[in-house]
């Protein structure tokens, strides 16, 4: 299908796929605030222009009172979740949680709770169960990539390995945690590689149910050191990416149309192509901010996206539950 010039074919036929999946008549939406409260980073992937290395003069970690005030602020736009990346762990977990208890905590990529164990001397297992206890209620599936090593190995050869990221998420599900599954695609990859993703994906699956959502996004090159030797993603590849991930992955309920890389036009058509929710208002995003990439969003957009694509768009929270219809 990846290689099949018949966009449209496969796109009818993911978007029947996810007609009987989800309801019909809803598209859903959240409103989060992705929080990056420190730059420094340990991996140096060359796909990232948003990190910096310990001590750079350039880098920052935010004081928790600041991170206090941009949770304020997603819950006065009617937000739910926070999103984390990199940190301070139980005891930023736990002053977040004491000060807002309804927030969903929605944190810390695999990559970073294997960091964490390594540095802790601690058994991945018994770090989450750590995590959970300060208030860690699902994880995110950034650090993916391609989980494929021999891509891994080009674009970063620091970070966790397929088997490794695996791990993470199969022992979070047994420990009764939800998390996403994501792929960023379009970084020189080849086809098979994105196939043997999303197998990688649909197998853990199979094993756990639990993955709430896939969400399948496009590299963005300004800025880094990959961009120079990849060619940008097509519109019509990431669409048909979407399409042939909705029927290939058709054991996870959810899966998400992204606006951040591809762009509001395109995040549309893609609920047309499989996708039954558009993700997040995104209050702020830095990391591909700083790989060039300038498209923003609100709550008024993206209902209006939604609706002009013939569906009734409903406000979620991080683990898709239905959170409002208004």
């Amino acid at each position: 299908m990846l290689e099949s010039d018949d966009l449209i074919g496969i796109g009818m036929e993911a978007h029947q796929l996810r007609l009987k999946k989800n309801d019909p008549r809803i598209a859903t939406y959240q409103i989060d605030r992705n929080i990056n409260y420190t730059n420094f980073c340990t991996e140096y992937c060359s796909f990232c222009a948003f990190y910096r290395p310990i001590g750079a003069k350039d880098g920052y970690i935010l004081p928790f009172e600041e991170i206090f005030k941009k949770i304020e602020e997603m819950l006065e736009l009617g937000g739910n979740g926070v999103f984390l990346q990199i940190g301070y762990y139980e005891n930023l977990l736990g002053a977040i949680k004491q000060k807002f208890p309804a927030v969903h905590l929605h944190c810390f990529s695999a990559p970073e709770i294997l960091a964490m164990a390594e540095v802790s001397e601690l058994p991945v297992e018994e770090t989450i169960r750590r995590l959970m206890g300060a208030g860690l209620a699902s994880i995110p599936g950034g650090g993916a990539e391609i989980l494929d090593d021999e891509i891994r190995g080009k674009i970063a050869r620091l970070k966790c390995s397929s088997d490794d990221w695996e791990l993470v998420h199969r022992t979070a599900h047994r420990l009764g945690l939800r998390t996403t599954a994501t792929m960023m695609f379009g970084c020189g990859e080849e086809l098979r590689h994105r196939v043997n993703h999303f197998d990688r994906i649909r197998r853990i699956q199979e094993d756990t149910g639990g993955f709430t959502a896939f969400i399948p996004w496009v590299f963005a090159s300004d800025n880094t050191p990959l961009g120079k030797k990849v060619r940008e993603t097509t519109a019509v590849d990431y669409l048909k990416t979407l399409a042939v991930s909705r029927l290939y992955l058709d054991n996870i309920d959810h899966i998400q149309s992204s606006w951040l890389t591809p762009g509001i036009k395109v995040c549309q058509v893609g609920l047309q192509f499989g996708a039954d929710d558009v993700g997040s208002i995104l209050i702020e995003e830095n990391v591909v901010y700083a790989a060039g990439v300038r498209n923003r969003t609100n709550e008024s957009e993206l209902r209006r996206v939604i609706s002009d694509a013939g569906f009734i768009p409903a406000q979620r929270d991080t683990l898709y539950r239905l959170y409002a219809l208004k």
